[in-house]
């Protein structure tokens, strides 16, 4: 499970690149029930000048959104994973072939961060905190409670997130001849704190990046029928479900209006 005790290696923030921010804003609101926090100038650093702000759902963070201002780039949430030092998890990835897209740089006081492709192109992005730790609610309604990445090459991938950020893998077999589902938990702590899986897919299943691997989020909602409902309500679309996985929950895999990818989860009872 994600908690909000923010641990090196665990999930710790998550923004979304939007081309029309207020859609973005009123399109989550209806799903997911956020509340949307325009960027104020406290705080400081670089960017005040972008669109932008956080998610809030009962008051508290749960993510951010920012316009998309990428040349080519496609509307995508991006995870972020506490980590101790920005500039030394730089040079990880570096030296295991991942690239830097953002090379390390403070946000004023709130912390510093980076963003990284791995070597098969997976972006991703650290936080090193400094009076921000990162969301406030995790593993609810309404927030992050997953992670999941689709990739062409699972070993791979293992092996160079098992070396940024010491990731414990273990394997789940997944029903009739589909293979095997990869779960991650951080370094050190038990499978209770699972956080989230590497799904193996062929290249002509990653249509959205055009073969490349992606990282995509998990909301829990309270009723995932009503959640796909509200998604295809206000502009969204559904690429798979709403269906039961058992031992996990029902589930549906959605697109927002300018196709960023979430997944939307009702857990299975336990």
């Amino acid at each position: 499970m994600i908690t909000t005790d923010l641990t090196p290696g665990s999930p710790c923030w998550l923004d979304l690149g939007a081309p029309d921010v207020p859609a973005a804003a009123a399109f989550y609101r209806a799903v997911l029930g956020w509340e949307y926090e325009p960027m104020s100038d406290e705080g400081g650093g670089e960017g005040e000048d972008m669109e932008g702000g956080a998610f809030r759902k009962d008051g508290k963070a749960v993510g951010g959104l920012g316009k998309l201002t990428e040349e080519g780039a496609r509307s995508a949430w991006m995870i972020y994973y506490t980590v101790d030092d920005a500039d030394a998890t730089t040079q990880t990835v570096e030296r295991v072939g991942g690239t830097v897209r953002v090379a390390p740089r403070d946000l004023g006081d709130w912390g510093r961060m980076a963003q990284y492709n791995d070597p098969l192109g997976g972006q991703f992005a650290v936080w090193q905190p400094g009076k921000d730790q990162g969301f406030e609610r995790a593993d609810e309604p309404g927030s992050l409670s997953w992670t999941e990445l689709y990739t062409t090459d699972v070993a791979a991938a293992k092996e160079f997130y098992g070396e940024v950020f010491g990731w414990q893998f273990g394997e789940m077999r997944l029903p009739g001849d589909a293979g095997t589902y990869t779960l991650i938990t951080p370094a050190g702590l038990p499978e209770e704190r699972m956080q989230g899986g590497l799904m193996q897919l062929r290249e002509e299943d990653l249509a959205l990046t055009n073969g490349r691997p992606y990282w995509h989020p998990v909301f829990a909602v309270t009723d995932c029928d009503a959640a796909v409902a509200a998604v295809t309500g206000n502009g969204g679309d559904v690429q798979m479900g709403p269906e039961d996985a058992e031992g996990v929950g029902r589930l549906a895999v959605c697109l927002d209006p300018s196709k960023a990818d979430f997944v939307v989860l009702t857990p299975a009872e336990s």
